[in-house]
């Protein structure tokens, strides 16, 4: 049994609440507009950081478009998150030079450190925790890289240090 929460009855905390009340207004521009879905997915996730479903039937219901199309947008695109994101993204590369050279390593001393697996937030949502396949920086693998932050030469004893810097 799976203990992740269902994101169709994930409920808006207070704060997205606030984020999005002038979200109808946006519906409004976009009704009727070809092509719309996407700009509109990207605008709400802008405004509170990922689509729960709450935020879909919204959609789905401004645009006059099926639910079933709303979902399926938003979850094919890689952009589109239907969780919570923590505050800062931490992006562990595991192309073949950071693998060689140790990126598993670091990869398992941040899931450990921070409780979750690949793909997880914090449940303070200070850390959402991904992989990535290049970033560009092979000479100076291991690489990682939190939000726009990049690190490099990274080993599995410097993760506390580097939480550090965005706690």
């Amino acid at each position: 049994m799976s203990n992740k929460k269902c994101v169709c009855v994930h409920e808006l905390t207070a704060d997205e609440k606030e984020k999005i009340k002038n979200f109808g207004q946006i519906l409004d521009d976009y009704k009727g507009k070809p092509g719309a879905l996407i700009p509109v997915l990207q605008i709400a996730q802008k405004m509170i950081g990922y689509l729960p479903g709450s935020v879909l039937k919204m959609i789905s219901k401004g645009l006059h478009e099926p639910l079933a199309k709303v979902y399926g947008v938003a979850t094919f695109y890689h952009f589109f998150t239907m969780m919570p994101r923590g505050k800062h993204l931490i992006r562990i590369c595991l192309g073949t030079a950071c693998y060689v050279r140790g990126s598993k390593e670091v990869l398992a001393a941040f899931k450990k450190e921070l409780g979750i697996d690949v793909g997880g937030t914090t449940a303070d949502r200070k850390f959402t925790l991904e992989i990535g396949r290049c970033f560009g920086a092979c000479g100076l693998a291991p690489v990682i890289m939190v939000n726009d932050d990049t690190h490099q030469r990274v080993k599995p004893s410097k993760i506390k240090e580097i939480l550090a810097q965005y706690k």
